[in-house]
């Protein structure tokens, strides 16, 4: 049995004592152990007080967080009582002893007071030589088969190719020699005549001939089997493993009622009916396990592969076992493909199923029994999510791909984690796995017409814009938006209660809005594509998330031109300039911001002109053209009094501030910050507020007034901190240490610019005097 690195941890923090049984027990279960089993004294009394004084805790506590007497606990302490595997596991959970407690269960009940028992019948087949990880798995398998469980069923479930077929075999070879009267092994999948599924009739029909009842004294009605079968295995110790279960149903039947008798049951989809059985969910292997499969099935023909390379396939192969598995295999078996060549082959992902298929093993026919199991409502779902471009979708955006209501959409998704097809990240969060996306993609969604298709996705953009223009009106409510904008939405609830809710909601969002707003473009869906980088550029400018802004206002500049809009490529491409301009790429900006500029003035659209003027002037400042700068934001400020927009005019404002102080004119720039700063103040913009404090700290800090400096880098640090700006924080620690670097206390600036570093990293000193005061330093 190998174990993950933090089984392996838990068995050496098992091992520094001697006494240890726990270690002892899993010890001998190793390949190559031979020895008997040590009879010393049971440690698991001793391990718990040991914990429970170590957390400094009273057995009353304990027994609070337990829900057993203290009494009983002293005596489990003392030794006089044996843990139960339910108070083995409480334990466990109320010390957070990771695991350790709960083994030191397993061994305890798993000692026999008989020597070894060789059982009278085994049926299983043979345990898996290539067998990595799950040493979690196998732990809660293994205390579940243990007598007084309490339970008689353990059901692993989990998606295809999982690897469940393995881990049922490993933990019943594991378990074998506690089930002295016969282990059997029964596949569901093709078992009976002709292919054809089994049945719990067949299956009790050869249970009951090998317990010894003559096929003519064999019930005929399947209840009365039932009698027989429970019957004959009162206080037995029999061990029934059923593999590619698909409904409870057919196993009902087979449940054993003594304790000394257990199931182990493995299915692609969760048996919830199974109201008493230990649940076990398989999920995708970890990344240093999943690299290990590789390299153990694949042989000589991965010793020399890179470890990046490796990492790579198993990456692509979505860390699946069975995908691995297959993955190695095609390594092995040719002389010329390298690990190397095998992840480029795999890196396609539109070939990366057909890939999968060593002719014998196949992941696309693993995903088809699967899907072939769901009502067709499921599978048509299943379907739309993967039509969804981004890494998840949450139950808003399920309800508006199908439209559905949510509480119908809740119910169909519930299927789906049911049969491990999706995955819950959240509560209202579901994510698919790369392979079933692919697998949907190419089986499922042909099943859709093209225009089922475009109008489950035109339904997806308006669920997905309506919020986003929701969420950037909360984080920028004075902002100047075109009239043009998409917002007169179908009448839903308001989706965020305040500005922090709509944020969170971004920051979870993001990636598949951009994923989102590229299909947008690429389907033709033009308005939604333009509309929605739009709508997101205020958080990314927060954010300063530089790479998805340019990449989604790209993308609106091509669906602005392809379809003719050109004042929303005029719009896109100064957007585009402000992303280049924020993070230092000022020649790249100037040509953006000088096609939209064209475009305005073609347009007579005034105040499209005036703002590319300002973000011109902007640019122009800090490439050093001072005087063109000041012109510039003079102009735009006059414009935006006249216009009575107070939130441009300010900013215009704060940048005739920062344009004195590199002009050296630092009073009446301190004075202009500040005039800014109140006027935001005025408007609720708190963001606008802690831009303004930096800039009037970075003035007087220019001027020698330090001191006030100070004050106001701190009430910006504090302000940012409440608005969530990573980087006017940092902006803040960079400029509170340079102060101490000029005053000479350097150890303390040290520690400030290594607060700021760790906020953000890499301020530009192209655009920030305190970034360049700090290199100079």
């Amino acid at each position: 049995m190998r174990t993950s690195k933090r089984g392996t941890a838990m068995i050496r923090r098992m091992a520094r004592s001697s006494r240890s049984f726990g270690y002892r027990w899993w010890k001998s279960k190793q390949p190559g152990h031979h020895g008997p089993v040590e009879q010393n004294t049971v440690a698991f009394g001793g391990e718990l007080r040991r914990m429970r004084k170590e957390r400094g805790v009273t057995l009353a506590w304990l027994s609070s967080r337990t829900n057993t007497s203290a009494g009983h606990l002293s005596k489990v302490e003392r030794e006089i009582k044996p843990p139960s595997r339910q108070l083995a596991e409480a334990c466990d959970n109320a010390l957070g002893a990771k695991g350790e407690l709960q083994l030191l269960g397993i061994a305890e009940l798993a000692r026999m007071p008989k020597q070894h028992v060789e059982p009278t019948f085994v049926g299983l087949p043979s345990a898996p030589t290539r067998f990595v990880g799950r040493s979690e798995e196998l732990a809660r398998i293994a205390m579940s088969l243990a007598e007084d469980s309490g339970s008689t069923v353990c059901a692993v479930s989990g998606l295809a190719g999982t690897g469940k077929t393995a881990l049922l075999l490993r933990g019943a070879w594991d378990a074998l020699e506690f089930f002295p009267d016969g282990c059997f092994y029964f596949d569901f999948d093709g078992g009976g005549p002709h292919g054809s599924r089994s049945t719990s009739y067949e299956v009790l029909s050869v249970l009951l001939g090998v317990l010894g009842v003559a096929r003519e004294e064999l019930p005929t009605r399947v209840d009365a089997m039932a009698n027989l079968w429970r019957d004959r295995t009162r206080g037995k110790r029999l061990l029934l493993v059923l593999d590619n279960v698909t409904n409870v149903r057919d196993i009902v039947p087979l449940v054993p009622t003594d304790s000394g008798c257990k199931m182990l049951v493995a299915g692609r989809r969760r048996l919830n009916a199974l109201d008493d059985a230990v649940q076990v969910e398989l999920g995708v292997l970890g990344e240093d396990e999943a690299d290990t499969l590789f390299r153990t099935v694949a042989g000589e023909r991965a010793t020399q592969a890179e470890q990046r390379t490796v990492r790579a396939v198993a990456e692509h192969c979505g860390r699946l076992p069975l995908a691995l598995c297959i993955a190695a295999a095609l390594l092995r078996r040719s002389p010329t493909r390298t690990a190397a060549m095998l992840e480029e082959a795999l890196s396609h992902e539109a070939h990366r199923l057909e890939l999968l298929d060593d002719g014998d093993r196949s992941v696309t026919a693993a995903l088809t029994v699967s899907c072939d199991l769901l009502p067709w409502e499921q599978q048509q779902l299943l379907a739309l999510i993967a039509l969804h471009p981004g890494p998840s979708v949450d139950l808003g955006g399920i309800a508006a791909l199908a439209d559905i209501e949510l509480p119908r959409a809740a119910m169909v998704i519930d299927v789906l984690a049911d049969a491990h097809l999706v995955t819950y990240e959240t509560p209202d969060r579901f994510t698919l796995h790369d392979l079933v996306r692919q697998f949907a993609r190419l089986a499922l969604l042909p099943d859709l017409t093209d225009t089922e298709q475009h109008r489950a996705l035109g339904r997806l953009l308006e669920y997905c814009l309506s919020r986003t223009v929701a969420a950037d009106r909360l984080l920028t409510p004075q902002r100047y938006r075109p009239p043009v904008v998409l917002d007169e939405f179908p009448p839903r609830p308001a989706p965020f209660a305040d500005r922090a809710a709509g944020v969170a909601w971004l920051t979870s969002e993001w990636r598949c809005l951009v994923a989102l707003c590229r299909t947008a473009g690429a389907r033709g869906l033009h308005s939604q594509c333009w509309q929605l980088a739009f709508a997101l550029r205020d958080f990314f400018f927060l954010e300063k998330l530089w790479g998805p802004w340019i990449e989604t206002h790209l993308a609106a500049v091509e669906s602005a031109r392809a379809a003719g809009a050109r004042a929303w490529l005029a719009i896109s491409l100064g957007n585009l300039g402000v992303a280049h301009s924020d993070r230092g790429d000022l020649t790249v900006a100037v040509g953006y911001f000088k096609q939209s500029l064209e475009l305005y003035r073609q347009l007579d659209d005034e105040h499209g002109v005036v703002n590319t003027i300002s973000h011109l002037a902007w640019a122009e400042m800090y490439l050093g053209e001072y005087a063109k700068s000041l012109e510039g934001l003079r102009t735009a400020m006059s414009h935006y009094r006249r216009m009575g927009n107070r939130r441009n005019a300010a900013i215009a404002l704060r940048g005739i501030a920062m344009l004195e102080t590199e002009l050296g004119r630092c009073p009446v720039a301190v004075e202009h910050a500040r005039e800014a700063r109140e006027e935001f103040l005025d408007l609720g913009l708190e963001l606008d507020v802690v831009l303004s404090l930096n800039c009037s700290a970075w003035a007087q800090f220019r001027s020698g007034d330090h001191r006030a400096a100070r004050a106001d880098y701190e009430e910006a640090f504090t302000r940012a901190e409440s608005c969530g700006s990573r980087y006017e924080m940092a902006r803040s620690l960079t400029g509170l240490g340079n102060i101490h670097r000029v005053s000479g206390d350097r150890e303390r600036a040290a520690r400030l610019w290594a607060r700021a570093d760790a906020l953000y990293g890499g301020l530009e000193p192209v655009m920030l005097g305190e970034a360049r005061v700090r290199l100079a330093s």
